[in-house]
């Protein structure tokens, strides 16, 4: 396992603690103007309605589950091929859509 030390972040204008990745420490601290700011990080000038429905459901199912969903929750839960949805992010589903969700690094859950 990488290092998973934490640091504090100013984003979105907010001091918010993170790992050394750039995962948010604590899911609560998300807010969409954080998920605006960590999109713009990675790339993305402005979220799209697909974007947005995937980070919606990686954090309803974090929400509801109290994890994140495996794979097939996606494809089933989303309508939309694994392959589609790795290239909605800069990183993928592990380490944009998680990061932009503001969901635990996939390091720190295993």
């Amino acid at each position: 396992m990488g290092d998973l030390s934490q640091r504090f972040c100013t984003i979105a204008g907010k001091e918010i603690l993170v790992d050394n990745e750039g995962f948010l420490w604590h899911v609560e601290d998300w807010t969409e103007e954080i998920a605006d700011a960590l999109a713009l990080e990675c790339g993305i000038e402005r979220l799209t309605d697909a974007q947005w429905a995937v980070i919606r459901f990686l954090r309803n199912y974090f929400s509801y589950y109290g994890r994140a969903p495996m794979n097939r929750d996606l494809k089933a839960g989303l309508g939309i091929s694994l392959l589609n949805l790795e290239a909605l992010f800069p990183g993928g589903i592990r380490h944009g859509a998680r990061r932009i969700a503001g969901l635990p690094n996939p390091k720190s859950c295993t």
